[in-house]
């Protein structure tokens, strides 16, 4: 075998690896996911206090609160940066987390809890009828009060197996 004239580090082949794997993100990374998802989590509550407990009375009885439109349009922008976000998550977070069998029980349960919420939010806009929309909503608001509890219980097992 030959050995290389030069020292310099290829980026394909690492002469020295790292024996600590970090999984932590980057500043901005954690702020702008923090961010999204307590912008997520507070339009997604507000949705719920406007619809339940502030509806406004009208010419023919209860109507619409005029904040439930928009903190819905809120929620479901929050909810396509959050998409994006958790999509950057998959290569330097996920991957190596779960090769390192890191916080895997916890990471698959985000993991899960975000499909279902995607997968609810879709179904109240494209497939969910009038008569199975409640069902749907109920569902799709208990887990969306699930996921802060979910991401802190998350971040609290992977900071103490860092120690």
């Amino acid at each position: 075998m030959r050995s290389p004239k030069h020292l310099k580090q290829s980026l394909h082949h690492p002469r020295v690896r790292s024996p600590i794997l970090r999984f932590r993100l980057e500043r901005w990374h954690r702020f702008s996911l923090y961010s999204i998802s307590g912008l997520l989590t507070a339009s997604g509550i507000l949705w719920l206090i406007v619809h339940f407990f502030l509806r406004v009375a009208g010419q023919f009885g209860e109507t619409v609160n005029p904040i439930e439109p928009w903190s819905m349009k809120l929620h479901g922008a929050a909810a396509m940066v959050m998409l994006f976000f958790v999509g950057s998550l998959l290569i330097n977070h996920i991957r190596r987390a779960h090769h390192a069998h890191r916080n895997r029980y916890s990471g698959w349960s985000m993991a899960a809890l975000l499909a279902l919420l995607t997968a609810s939010g879709y179904a109240l806009y494209y497939i969910a009828s009038e008569s199975s929309r409640p069902l749907w909503s109920a569902g799709h608001w208990i887990l969306g009060l699930l996921f802060p509890l979910l991401l802190v219980l998350h971040i609290f097992l992977g900071r103490r197996a860092a120690r």
